[in-house]
């Protein structure tokens, strides 16, 4: 640490007495935003322990074995991830036992006083392993590029060139995350409404009737309001989990005449999923989140839905829209232009395309709505840096001229106690991961040096609109179409260095705003950035480095591993992952998008410029009329982000999900506020946190023994919704019944 820095935090403890006696609030000194109000705490402890012994063992712990479980499901055909919740809740009886047990003695360590148990077990410790956990509950992107190299195309990289691309994909994007504290963090109105829930959890847990404030007398506290839900919410899940999946998907329209491929094409859970009745709150949060979202954003993605899903794919699809009815009108499978799936092996040598055996055998065709999805996708992105720049454009001119911290909230006057990262941290991490970025990309041949600059630019351009859209609705616009594709241009038929590029310039992105979001919740809960920092970046370097040993040490173990033989190891999100390669790197965008080998998609490149036109008349309109207040919540970055999820999520997860939305968000919110402000975000978390554990059970004492409940209607040993002909093309050139 140089001078300055010493300098400076002698000024911060120096400060820190008299900021702290400055700090004392009352009711009205709370946030101005209603979510936040209900939600966090508008106090601090300063001297509450954080950076304990107890901290650090019980963060680590979880990250190992987080790192090594999720990794290793990953790979089966059932995956199981544990996630946030679930370490939330075992990670807390640990930290007490350590509590109690742990001596209470100083100990002198380079000439610092310490002590292996500081008092009770605090809600900042907690925070922090839950956070160390968070940074990793996701596996690392790139270990599927290992992956990819060793089983589909046979070749071989030495382990330190693979374990450079895992740690430095994962960790720049934390790097990126320092320069997004003054926009994403402490501007109030950057709410991340996830965070809330998380928020929410924590103070449930460590609640106590010493805590408890006068409104809270009478009524049900907190924590067992949450464990009531959680335990529900363990139970239930057992009938869509395993007892009566039917449930799940309740087809009803279908079921009239089941045998009609249009009825079950629009109605059934596989097709449109056109009044579809789903009771499986896994299903219900897959993408919209209900409870979390912000109204105002479940409406514009109410409405992109419906303007893609029943207007758009219908009219493609019956229209026969690029020969579509050959396929089915639901599908992210890849077909012959006679309807049968393309076979990928028919025209790769090597890992590569060969353009005469692919001329020979018939050029790659997908459905209308796959394709349509992509023109959707093209246009979320120019539209998301369109809307930003016009609707927070000068407020983030504003923020770049100054370092000041106007406009301040009560949550960033407490975090002011708190000595900040220093830029020089995140700056310095930045120069040396780009540099071992470097080293793996061209050392061991992943992709040329100048791709490196070129997908760092896009991951750097774009994480600060996708930042704004995702701190504010919760909807996160994903980058993995368009680095796919601009790489797919510039080196086509180069598979290793597309899914390269893909996970340097999206899961830089991505990482940055998981950092972010995580770096916002120690804001709430006033954890000390420099702790903070450190907690993040260290459980990721060892979570990487797992997660890269465990798929390397099942690869060596597991025999026909990645295939139908090797079950249950059948790596199905590695396959997906193979086969985008192939799409944008083996095959190129040229020929899929293009004008190349007759293709034939090219017209959904439009939707750059016509997502880059769409947000300017509705910014205009509500410039020149302020007063009608609905043209102020239109935002197009969501409303075209709405289906990027599809698939693999289902029209159904929608439909249901906005239902439950309108219950929670809009009319509790409304006409039971008070049940609303203090249950809403606990009753999200709690019902996660029990599907979770239910999930788990269910798998690891029933199903990895073989246990199958016996068949019955509900459980049937076909479709599930009993609309069997949702997945069937409308165009039977093809067998679609005897393939099915």
């Amino acid at each position: 640490m140089d001078k300055a820095d010493l300098d400076n935090e002698k000024t911060y403890d120096e400060k820190r007495d008299a900021e702290s006696h400055a700090l004392e609030l009352n009711e009205e000194d709370d946030s101005p935003i209603e979510e936040v109000r209900v939600t966090i705490s508008n106090t601090d402890d300063p001297q509450m322990p954080c950076n304990t012994f107890r901290m650090w063992f019980l963060g680590l712990l979880w990250t190992a074995i987080i790192s090594f479980v999720n990794q290793f499901f990953y790979m089966r055909q059932t995956q199981i991830s544990i996630g946030y919740a679930v370490v939330a809740l075992l990670s807390l009886p640990m930290g007490h036992f350590m509590a109690r047990v742990l001596p209470t003695s100083q100990f002198k360590f380079f000439g610092r006083s310490f002590s292996l148990n500081p008092g009770p077990f605090s809600i900042k410790e907690h925070v922090l392993i839950g956070t160390m956990v968070s940074c990793n509950t996701s596996t690392a992107y790139a270990v599927d590029i290992v992956v990819l190299q060793k089983i589909f195309y046979h070749s071989h990289t030495p382990f330190l060139g693979g374990l450079l691309l895992v740690l430095t994909t994962q960790v720049t994007g934390f790097a990126l995350a320092g320069a997004l504290r003054k926009f994403l963090i402490r501007p109030a109105h950057m709410i991340w409404p996830s965070t809330l829930v998380t928020a929410s959890l924590f103070r449930s847990l460590h609640v106590n009737s010493t805590t408890e404030t006068e409104e809270d007398r009478g009524r049900m506290t907190r924590m067992k309001y949450f464990l009531l839900v959680t335990l529900g919410s363990f139970i239930y899940y057992f009938f869509p989990g395993f007892i009566f999946p039917t449930i799940g998907y309740i087809a009803w329209i279908c079921w009239i005449n089941p045998d009609n491929i249009i009825l079950a094409q629009l109605t059934g859970a596989n097709g449109l999923g056109i009044g579809v009745i789903a009771f499986d709150w896994s299903a219900l949060v897959y993408y919209v989140q209900p409870l979390v979202t912000p109204w105002f954003a479940q409406i514009n993605i109410l409405v992109g839905f419906i303007l893609v899903v029943y207007v758009m794919v219908p009219w493609a699809y019956y229209t026969n829209l690029w020969e579509s009815q050959n396929y089915p009108i639901l599908s992210a499978e890849l077909f012959r232009t006679n309807g049968s799936y393309w076979d990928k092996d028919k025209v790769l040598v090597g890992g590569h395309l060969d353009p005469e055996k692919y001329l020979e055998y018939g050029p790659m065709r997908m459905d209308s709505f796959f394709a349509l999805t992509y023109g959707v996708g093209f246009a979320g992105l120019t539209a998301t840096v369109v809307h930003v720049v016009l609707y927070n454009g000068r407020e983030l001119v504003q923020r770049w001229k100054s370092a000041r911290l106007e406009n301040e909230d009560i949550h960033s006057r407490l975090m002011r106690v708190y000595p900040e990262v220093p830029d020089w941290w995140y700056g310095s991490l930045f120069v040396i991961s780009l540099g071992l970025s470097f080293v793996a990309c061209v050392v061991y041949e992943y992709m040329p040096w100048w791709a490196v600059f070129l997908a760092m630019a896009i991951s750097m351009f774009f994480v600060l609109p996708v930042g704004i859209v995702q701190a504010v609705t919760n909807q996160q616009p994903g980058l993995n179409i368009i680095t796919e594709y601009v790489i797919g241009y510039m080196l086509p038929g180069d598979p290793i260095a597309n899914v390269t590029f893909k996970t340097y310039g999206y899961i830089v992105n991505l990482q940055a705003l998981t950092f972010t979001s995580d770096l916002k919740l120690g804001h709430y809960m006033k954890i000390p950035p420099r702790i903070m920092f450190m907690a993040q970046l260290i459980s990721t370097l060892i979570a990487c480095t797992i997660n890269l040993l465990t798929a390397l040490w099942l690869l060596d173990t597991r025999p026909n591993i990645c295939t139908p033989e090797g079950k249950p190891f059948t790596c199905r999100s590695t396959k997906t992952f193979y086969s985008a390669s192939i799409i944008w790197g083996a095959v190129a965008p040229a020929r899929v998008f293009g004008n190349k080998d007759d293709a034939w998609y090219a017209p959904v490149q439009w939707g750059f410029i016509v997502g880059a036109l769409l947000p300017i008349p509705f910014w205009y309109a509500s410039r020149k009329f302020p007063n009608v207040g609905w043209l102020k919540l239109v935002h197009w970055p969501v409303l075209l982000a709405a289906t990027s999820n599809m698939p693999p999520a289902l029209p159904y997860f929608y439909t249901n999900g906005l239902f439950v939305g309108f219950i929670f968000a809009f009319v509790l919110r409304r006409y039971r506020y008070n049940w609303w402000s203090r249950y809403n975000y606990l009753t999200s978390a709690a019902m996660d946190t029990g599907v979770a554990i239910s999930g788990l059970f269910i798998f690891f004492a029933l199903q990895s023994w073989e246990a199958k409940f016996p068949v019955w209607w509900g459980n049937p040993e076909g479709a599930v919704d009993h609309c069997p002909k949702a997945g069937f093309a409308l165009k039977n050139e093809f067998d679609w019944e005897s393939e099915l």
